[in-house]
């Protein structure tokens, strides 16, 4: 499996929570779980050629997990992850959502992938 997508999906299916790729709220429900992660492709970039052929591809996925008690206690997004051979990056707070009452915390993971 290459599909950045797929394998981001198959890492958050091993958490229980609900999930989706670059959705609107409709697509988790309304109204939104207390749990939820929301994930996006960042940035893909070639990083190898052969024959004038891409061999390799460097891909940063970015999960943006949401919930209305707080930011203790989220689920092992790093481990879920790195069981499809992603690396943590970078994490950043992402504002209060008042209309919804979550907390959110946005997590950068990168894979370099062969083709």
């Amino acid at each position: 499996m290459n599909d950045p997508y797929e394998m981001t999906a198959s890492a958050m299916a091993t958490l229980g929570i609900p999930f989706a790729a670059d959705v609107n709220r409709a697509t988790l429900g309304t109204p939104l779980p207390d749990l939820f992660v929301v994930f996006k492709r960042v940035s893909s970039v070639a990083q190898d050629f052969f024959d004038d052929t891409e061999k390799e591809r460097f891909v940063r996925m970015q999960l943006s997990i949401f919930s209305r008690s707080g930011l203790v206690g989220l689920p092992d997004t790093d481990a879920a992850m790195k069981a499809q051979g992603f690396v943590f990056s970078r994490e950043v707070e992402l504002p209060y959502t008042d209309s919804s009452g979550h907390f959110g915390l946005a997590r950068d993971y990168t894979i370099l992938l062969d083709l």
